[in-house]
C-alpha cells in the first residue's frame, strides 16, 4: 500500500507499507479519497510546527469512505462517506471526562503526533467519523479546517450587534470569518497582505477590512475605532501565530472584550497588564482543535448551503504528484487558499 512520509523537515519520501489489519472492536477501516493541506502540514515541512514529530506520515484533513467496521460499531457502515475528526483522545483523563476532548491530556492529532492519512487505507476509531450523504470527499476534507474556526468563535460567543475583529486572513483566519459571520456579529478582518483582504471582500463578502502596514498599529486602531463607533472590537481572534501580533491584539479589544488566540507560537507572548488588560477587564482565551459537535454542525451547514466551499479549494494534486507539487504551495504567488490531494 502506498504512503508518503515526511522523514525530516523539507524531505518527503514515497513508501510502500503493509495493509492495515481488519477493524477491531469500535474501529473502522477506511479508504482515503481526499487530503486537505493546511498550515500544520506546511509548518511540519518547514520544521516550524511545535507539536510535529519525525518521521511522520502527514494528513489530518480527510474525506474517506468506510470499507469495513468492527464489533460494536453502529454510527457508520461500509460505503458511508465521512469526514474525520483527527484528534485522538484517551476518553479517561480529567479533560475527556468533562467533555473537553479537544485538549485531552494524552492528545494526539493524526499526521502530527501519530501517523495520518497520506495513505491509501487506514484504521480509525469509528467514533471519529462523521457521515454525510451529500458532501463530496473534497468537501469532507475541508470540514476539519472549518472546525478550527468554529471552535474559536464558540469560545468567545459573539452576539448580533457586537463587533468581531479577525487578525490574519490565512486559512485558519478564513475559517474563523465563516463562523463570525454566522454569529450575526459585525465582522472586520485585518491582515498585512492586500491580496488576502481582497479575497475576503470579494469571495467572503466581508466589506470592512484593515490593511496593517509595518509599524502601523496606531493607524489600524484608529481605523477600527471609526468602524465601531469608537468602541473597538467586542471579540478579537488572532489567527496569525505571531507572538508580536498576539501581544498587540489586546489594543484592539473593547472594554470588557474577549480575546481568543487560535494561532500557535513557541515564543513568549508579553504585554503590559495595568494599562490595557486590567483597565479594560479583557478576557483572554486559547482555542485548541475542535469538538465532535462542531463537525456535525459544519457538515449540516455545508449541506444546507450556508457555507460555500467553492471559494475555499483553489488547488488540487494527484497523490503521485504531491511530493513535487507541495513546495510550490508555499510560495505566496501561487495563491493557495486550500490545496487538496486526491487518491
Amino acid at each position: 500500500m502506498k504512503a508518503i512520509q515526511l522523514t525530516e523537515p523539507m524531505s518527503f519520501r514515497r513508501l510502500d507499507i503493509a495493509e492495515p489489519a481488519q477493524p477491531g472492536t469500535g474501529e473502522a477501516l477506511v479508504r482515503i479519497h481526499s487530503i486537505g493541506i493546511c498550515g500544520t502540514d506546511y509548518g511540519g515541512f518547514l520544521g516550524k510546527m511545535p507539536f510535529f514529530s519525525y518521521p511522520r506520515i502527514p494528513g489530518h484533513e480527510l474525506g474517506v469512505e468506510v470499507i469495513a467496521v468492527g464489533i460494536g460499531v453502529t454510527n457508520v457502515a461500509p460505503g458511508d462517506r465521512c469526514s474525520v475528526e483527527p484528534y485522538i483522545n484517551c476518553q479517561k483523563c480529567y479533560s475527556c471526562r468533562r467533555g473537553h476532548t479537544n485538549c485531552c491530556e494524552a492528545h494526539k492529532t493524526l499526521g502530527v503526533m501519530c501517523d495520518g492519512g497520506m495513505v491509501e487505507r487506514m484504521l480509525l476509531p469509528a467514533r471519529k467519523l462523521h457521515v454525510s450523504r451529500k458532501l463530496t470527499f473534497d468537501q469532507l476534507a475541508l470540514v476539519e479546517t472549518l472546525a478550527i474556526g468554529c471552535h474559536a468563535i464558540n469560545r468567545a460567543s459573539p452576539k448580533p450587534g457586537e463587533h468581531v475583529l479577525v487578525i490574519g486572513a490565512g486559512p485558519i483566519g478564513l475559517s474563523v470569518i465563516e463562523f463570525a459571520k454566522l454569529s450575526g456579529a459585525k465582522t472586520i478582518v485585518m491582515d498585512m497582505n492586500a491580496a488576502r483582504l481582497e479575497f475576503v471582500r470579494e469571495k467572503m463578502g466581508v466589506a470592512d477590512t484593515i490593511l496593517l502596514a509595518p509599524g502601523g498599529e496606531e493607524a489600524a486602531i484608529a481605523q477600527l475605532s471609526a468602524m465601531t463607533d469608537a468602541r473597538l472590537a467586542d471579540v478579537v481572534v488572532d489567527a496569525t501565530g505571531s507572538n508580536k501580533s498576539m501581544a498587540g491584539a489586546l489594543a484592539y479589544c473593547a472594554f470588557a472584550g474577549r480575546l481568543v488566540y487560535v494561532g500557535i507560537t513557541q515564543q513568549e507572548v508579553s504585554f503590559l497588564h495595568a494599562p490595557v488588560m486590567h483597565r479594560r477587564e479583557i478576557t483572554i482565551m486559547a482555542s485548541r482543535n475542535a469538538l465532535a459537535p462542531d463537525f456535525t454542525r459544519i457538515i449540516s451547514l455545508i449541506e444546507e448551503g450556508k457555507i460555500n466551499t467553492a471559494t475555499w479549494i483553489t488547488h488540487h494534486a494527484k497523490f503521485d504528484d504531491m511530493i513535487s507539487v507541495f513546495p510550490t504551495w508555499l510560495k505566496p504567488e501561487t495563491g493557495v487558499i486550500k490545496a487538496v490531494v486526491n487518491l
